[in-house]
Order: C-alpha cells, then sequence, then structure tokens
C-alpha cells in the first residue's frame, strides 16, 4: 500500500516499499526519461501541424498545449495524493470506480500500444530508405526490406531495452535519443537554410492562422502525450517529492517545447504548403544529409520504444482523454468544492477545452481526411540540385 508524508510540500506520495534489486534515480535521469517520452516520433508531425494551423497560430497553440500538458502532469500526481494511490490506474479507479479503472486501462494500454506499432513501421519505412544509399543495396536486397529491418531493430536493440525491470535504468539510452534529436534538429535547420531557398512558393504561407486550427491541436497532443508514463517516472525519482516532481516536469515540457517548436520552425520555413506529414518524406532521396538524418531519426524511435513498452506492460484512440479530460476529472472528483471556483476552475476548462478539442477533431478528420505522398518523391526533387546544397565542410 502506498503511504503518504506530510511536509513542507503538502501532502507528498511515497511509492510502495522498494523491493530488492530495484533502484531509484536522480531528477536528471528522470528528466531524460520524460523528454524522450515526449520527444518520440511525433515530432516529425509538427511542421505539418504549423501547415494546417498557420505558423503565427500554429506556435501560439503548441505552447498552449504544452502549458497545458505541464499543468495537467502535475494535476494527475496530485490526484494521486489527494487518492493514496501511486499509479494511473489505480488514481482512476478510487475517483470512478471499476468502469473508469476499465476505460483507463484501455486507453493506456492502447495508446502506447499503437505507438509500438508506429515506431516499428517508422523504423522500418526510415532505415531502409537510409540502406538504400549504400552502394549495391537495391530495392531488392535484404536491408531494403521493411519486415527484416523491423525484426533486426526489434531482436537486437527494442527487445533488450524493453526487459529491463526499472525504468530508470533508461536514463543513459534517453540521453542518447535526446542527442540524436538534437542532431536531427540541427540538419532540418541547416536544410531550411541551403533548400528552402530552392523550393518553389505557395499560397497563404505565411497567414496567420488557418481553418484547420483544429486537427493541428490533435497533432500537437499527440507529440507532447506523456501521461500514461507520468507515475512508472516520478516513482523513478530517488525522492518521490511534489515539488521534485515539479520541478522535473517544468524542466522536460519546457526543455520539449524549445526543441519542438524549433524543429517545427525551421521544418515549415523550408517547405511552407508542401509540408508533408512526416517532413522526411519532404526531403529527396539523394539528400545525403537527409539520409543522415533519417538514420538519427530511426536510431532515435528505436531508443522511445521501450518507454511506451513499459507502460503497456502495466496495462490510442486519442491523446486528448490522457492529456486533457481524465487528470481534471479525478482532480475534481477528489477536491471540495465547485467546479468553477477557486483551483477548481482550471481542471473544469480543460474539460471543456478537451471534449470540444476531441470531437471536433474528430468530425473533421472524417470530413477533411489528410493526405500523405507516402514513398513518393516530391516533384521539385527533380529540378533541386541537392549536391549544391550541402553546406561546406
Amino acid at each position: 500500500m502506498a503511504q503518504q508524508l506530510n511536509n513542507e510540500e503538502g501532502t507528498t506520495l511515497i511509492p510502495p516499499q522498494k523491493v530488492a534489486g530495484e533502484q531509484r534515480g536522480s531528477m536528471i535521469s528522470a528528466s531524460f526519461n520524460f523528454i524522450n517520452s515526449i520527444i518520440g516520433s511525433g515530432i516529425i508531425g509538427l511542421p505539418y501541424a504549423l501547415n494546417q494551423a498557420g505558423l503565427p497560430l500554429g506556435l501560439l497553440l503548441l505552447i498552449a498545449v504544452a502549458l497545458i500538458t505541464d499543468y495537467s502532469i502535475i494535476l494527475l500526481i496530485k490526484g494521486g495524493n489527494l487518492s493514496g494511490t501511486n499509479s494511473y490506474q489505480s488514481l482512476v479507479q478510487s475517483t470512478f470506480g471499476f468502469p473508469g479503472f476499465l476505460i483507463l486501462s484501455g486507453l493506456q494500454f492502447l495508446y502506447p500500444f499503437i505507438a509500438m506499432i508506429s515506431y516499428n513501421i517508422t523504423t522500418g519505412d526510415t532505415l531502409t530508405k537510409v540502406f538504400q544509399r549504400i552502394p549495391g543495396v537495391g530495392t531488392d536486397h535484404i536491408l531494403a526490406e521493411r519486415h527484416f529491418v523491423i525484426l533486426l531493430s526489434t531482436l537486437v536493440f527494442t527487445l533488450p531495452l524493453s526487459l529491463y525491470r526499472n525504468i530508470e535504468k533508461l536514463g543513459k539510452v534517453s540521453l542518447l535519443s535526446m542527442v540524436l534529436t538534437l542532431t536531427i534538429l540541427v540538419i532540418v535547420i541547416i536544410r531550411a537554410a541551403t533548400f528552402g531557398p530552392q523550393i518553389p512558393p505557395t499560397e497563404n504561407a505565411w497567414a496567420f492562422a488557418k481553418w484547420n486550427a483544429i486537427q493541428a491541436v490533435g497533432v500537437m497532443s499527440f507529440a507532447f502525450i506523456c501521461h500514461h508514463n507520468s507515475f512508472l517516472i516520478y516513482g523513478s525519482l530517488e525522492q518521490p517529492t511534489l515539488a521534485n516532481w515539479s520541478r522535473v516536469t517544468h524542466i522536460s515540457v519546457g526543455s520539449a517545447l524549445v526543441i519542438s517548436a524549433a524543429f517545427a520552425v525551421a521544418g515549415y520555413t523550408t517547405f511552407t504548403g508542401y509540408t508533408q506529414g512526416d517532413i522526411f518524406e519532404n526531403y529527396c532521396r539523394d539528400d545525403n544529409l537527409a539520409t543522415f538524418g533519417r538514420f538519427c531519426f530511426g536510431l532515435s524511435i528505436i531508443t522511445t520504444f521501450p518507454l511506451e513498452c513499459f507502460v503497456t506492460r502495466e496495462g490510442a484512440l486519442s491523446a486528448t482523454p490522457l492529456i486533457f479530460i481524465i487528470p481534471s476529472a479525478c482532480f475534481l472528483k477528489l477536491s471540495p468544492g465547485r467546479w468553477f471556483q477557486g483551483e477548481n476552475l482550471i481542471p473544469t476548462i480543460l474539460i471543456i477545452l478537451g471534449l470540444f478539442v476531441m470531437i471536433t477533431g474528430l468530425i473533421m478528420t472524417g470530413l477533411y481526411p489528410q493526405d500523405c505522398s507516402h514513398g513518393v518523391e516530391m516533384f521539385y526533387c527533380a529540378d533541386a540540385n541537392i549536391s549544391s546544397t550541402v553546406p561546406p565542410v
């Protein structure tokens, strides 16, 4: 059973007694894991989100989603403190009973499970393009076969990493993922300066806002979803207090926001209206710098996969309920007072906002499905002189 401790920071949840062989980590290690959890495969869709919403409005929405994420993650742990629980499922069960537990468990399992499937597909699609740039590796080579690449990466990397008993062990792996992500960011920025001027201009590329902004919020929410990892990472802290958790959350979400915003702006300003849902689909196949970026991204996805596996081991349809609705609903259920008064006001607004984004985004997705030219060389690659866009050494 979880215990509670009253100190100067208020009631703080203490995880169950440490079992033999279990290790707890530092705030730095937890921050690396958290940042890695946020900056997964969703980051490559952020330039497309700016294409949907418009650059200025898109940046404002990205900041808003990050602030909501930061607030709701802390709110989630506060709910655990109020209920004396130490997992997302236990929190929901204590507030909404067994039906709530079943709903949350379904989302808690399906979202990372589907994410892991997407990670495997992304790894296979990305690394096969990288391998085909190796002399002698054609389209009929085994390294160009997606299924073989997925199997190889699973057996050599993701499976061993996913078998760790404690999530704290992934701290160094998450640091490697951060380094890879920063390398990708540098490549995207370089290409914005060297390749962007060769891309034909598009109409309304710099409009303040576009009509598809609601769907952009869905893309951003997917990129920032990390609530399903919160209790696991919180429990990995050497001193799991609410004050320490707030610092970890602010550092992690803030760092992820800076990296995500830079990546989104650099990617969108390069291709503007031609920006694809996967930004690497915009780069030409004979672009060696972009190929190296694909390689780094593939490795980054491999190192992110185990974090999602930890969640499915504890047991999406949409990221919106996990970010906007469920943490706020649990806190309101446990907190005294009226919904629209005092500290209950913001959680109430988040529930209303989350329902609006989820319902409206679902309707717009059905009415206006997104196009993606997956695997198709973009038209401007035929005229682009990629070799001249490589920066001097």
